[in-house]
Parts: structure tokens; C-alpha cells; sequence
């Protein structure tokens, strides 16, 4: 038989009982062992191990019980620092007047069709009136507001720090430059002051940025603004699965979900998407 016996506010231990022989053997807690603040944890890993590594001492904290004065500081510093972040930007793009968000890899080298692609994507935007928008890193990202810069244009990098990789490129207009240590509120950015989404091969951010702006789009957060995928050999496969399993087979979306990006191989081609766009609203970039 099997009982069980509270032995602190939050731990139960189970007592199995050998009603044969009347003893009663109590199973050890396997919360005995857990830190039960972030104090505890420090203590515990510099007195019985050798240092931890900072993704180890990420992942224990996530089962660390915190007593409400750590609660208290942590995370209303955090919010203090998410709202600072959502103020800076509201700030800096309220009037940056319309423009079209640019995605794409920082690993992208410069020599690389796709960054000479960005680069004249760019540039004919601002040539068709329209400021650009990046992550404000290197690789596409950098390729964007090189082209935006070189025709004059308003160049606005979205940076975001990063251990590795994300730095910002010298492409930026200096008073339209903002970094972020939040991806979240970074995104938020990127999709509240965008007429238009230019995606170029990337990797998973490309991906999760691409996916922010379909859902939003899908679920009419924002409007149906054009998004406009370039390189048919790399978007047409990912895109031909969300037809065939994501739509035929488990019906997760509907027919007309796909017809929300445009996939394209020419500059030419993703700035006419756009263009073709705002002309059935009689609308065009007034700066």
C-alpha cells in the first residue's frame, strides 16, 4: 500500500507500507537535492563542482524556486528594460514615413549573388520612394542598407545583440540606428512601421521573422501587406511542404493562406510586386 506524507510546503514523500511485517519504508524526496534559490545554486555549484558553464547555469535556474525579494528585483528590472526598448523605438521610427523591412542571413558574404541582390533591391526602393528597414547586421542585412544609403535613402538597422555574428554595419543612418536584447520587442519593430517585407535566403531568424509576418497578416493583427520571398530555388521547397502537408494533408491552413507570399528570382520583379500593390489604393511614398 501506498500513502503519501507531506514533509515540507511543497514536497510529498511516499510511505510504502509492508502491511506484512508492519514496517513502514520511506522513500527519499527527489527534491531533497534541489537548490531552492539562485543563492543556493551558486553556493552548491563552487562548493561540490567545478565552475559551470553559463548555458548549465541558465538551464539549472530554470528549476531554482526563487523567494519573492529575487522575484521582485529580476523581473521588474526586465520589464523597466522591455519598456525602455519599446519607447526607443516608438520614438525613433514614428516618422521615418513608409518602408519596406528587408530579411535575410548575416553569414551572407558580400560577393554572394543574394547581398548583390539585396543591395539592388534596395536601392530601387529608395528610388521608388520607399525607405528600407534591417537587423542593422552584417551579411543581407548590411546588403540592404548599403543599397538604401547609396541612393540617399532612409537606412534603418534594427541590430540586435548577440554573442556571435550580429554587429552593426556602417550603412545606417546614424539617427535610425537602435539595438535591442530582446528579440520580441525587435520584431514588433520590424512589422508596426513596414509597408512591405522583402525575405531573402536566411537562416532560422529569417525563418521565424517570415512566419511573424504571415501569422499576423493571417490573423489580420496588421494589414495584408505584400511579402515578397527572393531565390525560387531556395523558398519553393519549403513552400511546396506547406502546400502539400500543412494544407492538403492536415488542413492547418487555408487555400487562400498561401496566396500571401509572392516567390520571385528578379529585383526587378520583388520592387514591382510592391509597387503593383499600393497602386490599386492610389497610394504611393509621399518623401
Amino acid at each position: 500500500m501506498t500513502k503519501l506524507r507531506k514533509t515540507s510546503k511543497t514536497g510529498l514523500q511516499e510511505e510504502n507500507v509492508n502491511t506484512g511485517s508492519g514496517q513502514t519504508i520511506v522513500n527519499p524526496d527527489v527534491n531533497n537535492n534541489k537548490a531552492k534559490s539562485i543563492t543556493d545554486l551558486r553556493e552548491t555549484g563552487q562548493s561540490t563542482a567545478p565552475p559551470a558553464s553559463e548555458e548549465e547555469i541558465r538551464i539549472r535556474q530554470a528549476f531554482v524556486d526563487k523567494d519573492w525579494n529575487e522575484i521582485k528585483i529580476a523581473d521588474s528590472w526586465q520589464i523597466f528594460k522591455v519598456m525602455s526598448e519599446f519607447v526607443e523605438g516608438f520614438e525613433k521610427l514614428a516618422k521615418i514615413g513608409p518602408c519596406v523591412s528587408i530579411f535575410g542571413s548575416a553569414r551572407t558574404k558580400n560577393t554572394h549573388k543574394y547581398y548583390i541582390m539585396a543591395e539592388e533591391i534596395a536601392a530601387k526602393l529608395v528610388r521608388h520612394g520607399y525607405g528600407v528597414i534591417t537587423g542593422g547586421g552584417p551579411g543581407i542585412m548590411e546588403a540592404g542598407n548599403k543599397g538604401a544609403h547609396s541612393e540617399g535613402g532612409k537606412s534603418v538597422g534594427l541590430n540586435i545583440h548577440l554573442p556571435f555574428e550580429q554587429f552593426n554595419n556602417i550603412y545606417i543612418d546614424s539617427d535610425k540606428l537602435i539595438n535591442f536584447d530582446y528579440f520580441f520587442v525587435r520584431k514588433v519593430m520590424f512589422v508596426k512601421y513596414a509597408q512591405g517585407f522583402i525575405v531573402m535566403p536566411g537562416g532560422f531568424g529569417t525563418l521565424d521573422e517570415l512566419f511573424e509576418a504571415i501569422t499576423l497578416i493571417q490573423t489580420k493583427k496588421i494589414g495584408a501587406f505584400p511579402i515578397v520571398l527572393v531565390g525560387r530555388s531556395y523558398w519553393e521547397g519549403l513552400f511546396k511542404w506547406v502546400e502539400d502537408v500543412m494544407l492538403k494533408m492536415e488542413s492547418n491552413i487555408s487555400p487562400e493562406d498561401l496566396d500571401l507570399v509572392h516567390i520571385v528570382d528578379d529585383a526587378s520583379e520583388a520592387v514591382k510586386i510592391i509597387d503593383d500593390f499600393y497602386s490599386k489604393y492610389v497610394l504611393s511614398p509621399n518623401f
